[in-house]
C-alpha cells in the first residue's frame, strides 16, 4: 500500500494500480522502454502496489510484453470494454485504485477510480478520458514518475 499526502485534501491510500495496455504501457503493441522497470519499483516497498493490466490486447502481444513481470493480466472479450474496466476497478475497490488510460474505452474506471491519470502517448488520449481524469500527463513514464515521487502528485493537486 502507498500513501500519498495530498495539501488541502484528504490523503490518497493506494493499493492497486489500474492500467490499459495499448495506447498506455505500449505503443503498437510493445511496451514502451523503462515501463518495466518502473512496473517492478511500484511492486516493491515502500509503494507495494498490486499491479493490473486490463486490456481487449488488440495487438495479440500483451502476454509476450508482460513476461515476468509483477502484474495481474486480464484480457477483455471486444464487447462494452470501458463497461468492463469499469466493473473490474469496482471489483477491486475503487477508493484504493489509480487507474491510468488514454482511449475512450478507459473513460469509466479513470473517472472511479480514487485517482484517474490520462496520458498522451504516441496514440494520443480520448478527450472523455482526458476530462474524466484528475490528472493528465504526457506519457506512461511520466505518469509512472508521480507514483514513484509523491511530491510530484502532490505539487499537481494540491489546493
Amino acid at each position: 500500500m502507498a500513501l500519498y499526502a495530498i495539501p488541502g485534501q484528504d490523503s490518497l491510500e493506494v493499493r492497486h494500480l489500474v492500467l490499459d495496455y495499448n495506447g498506455t504501457l505500449a505503443t503498437d503493441g510493445t511496451l514502451v522502454p523503462g515501463v518495466a522497470e518502473r512496473l517492478r519499483e511500484l511492486a516493491l516497498p515502500p509503494h507495494h502496489l498490486l499491479i493490473h493490466v486490463v486490456t481487449a490486447d488488440t495487438m495479440g502481444t500483451v502476454n509476450r510484453q508482460l513476461e515476468g513481470l509483477p502484474c495481474k493480466l486480464s484480457i477483455l472479450g471486444p464487447a462494452e470494454q470501458d463497461k468492463a474496466k469499469l466493473k473490474y476497478v469496482q471489483d477491486i475497490g475503487v477508493e484504493w485504485t489509480v487507474a491510468i488510460g488514454n482511449g475512450q474505452n478507459d473513460h469509466l474506471m479513470l473517472a472511479a477510480a480514487a485517482l484517474g491519470i490520462a496520458v498522451i502517448g504516441e496514440e494520443g488520449a480520448a478527450v472523455q478520458s482526458i476530462l474524466a481524469s484528475r490528472v493528465v500527463c504526457r506519457d506512461i513514464l511520466t505518469a509512472l514518475d508521480l507514483l514513484l515521487n509523491p511530491k510530484r502528485l502532490a505539487a499537481t493537486l494540491r489546493c
